[in-house]
């Protein structure tokens, strides 16, 4: 398994332009209700703003030709991502790794930091550990095996398939999206709702 992880970012690296902002974006589709749930929990009006970041990501990717500030939205992101040390719940590190995802998506798109997808893919696989591991449902030596990091590294592994062949950037933007959505669940195996599903 552990090579299979490593052939993972080795592939994810491989990924460039428009393909590595589809498979950070789609990955980021399954993080950022871990943040929305943490938001609602804790009473914080930030609720939506990764959401509404990721939306534009989505409109970048199927209108290029579309002017978004990315700048001014990494601004925010960075300014609503939670703080450890004003949080005690375990809730607060899987909205923190969203956070840092969105904004690693926004430095790739401004072409700050060019491996801003393996960034995602390492978070979105660490979001995974840290959870079955805090939960007691894994340890460090079976974690691996653990169906839901088994479904992350799958998921993964067929956006990587898919956007490696893909063509058409529009068609396949649509498709990774709804392939990451395709089970209603986020990295760490909560419902999502079908408004950000939809939207």
């Amino acid at each position: 398994m552990m090579t299979n992880k490593l052939n993972t970012f080795a592939r994810v690296r491989e990924l460039e332009g428009w393909k590595a902002v589809a498979f950070s974006a789609a990955l980021l589709e399954r993080m950022v209700p871990n943040y929305e749930l943490f938001c609602s929990a804790n009473e914080i009006e930030e609720r939506d703003l990764l959401r509404k970041c990721l939306d534009l990501v989505w409109e970048s990717l199927l209108s290029p030709k579309s002017k978004i500030n990315f700048s001014l939205q990494l601004e925010k992101v960075e300014a609503a991502t939670p703080d450890i040390a004003d949080h005690d719940s375990f809730g607060v590190y899987p909205a923190i790794d969203a956070a840092i995802g969105v904004a690693a998506c926004l430095n790739l798109i401004l072409k700050q930091d060019l491996q801003g997808a393996v960034v995602i893919s390492k978070l979105s696989q660490g979001s995974v550990e840290n959870y079955l591991l805090a939960m007691g449902e894994a340890r460090d030596e079976t974690v691996r095996a653990h169906p839901l990091m088994e479904f992350e590294i799958e998921v993964q592994g067929q956006l990587l398939a898919y956007l490696s062949a893909a063509t058409h950037q529009k068609d396949a933007c649509r498709h990774v999206k709804q392939l990451a959505l395709e089970e209603g669940i986020s990295n760490l195996g909560i419902v999502i709702d079908d408004e950000a599903a939809d939207s």
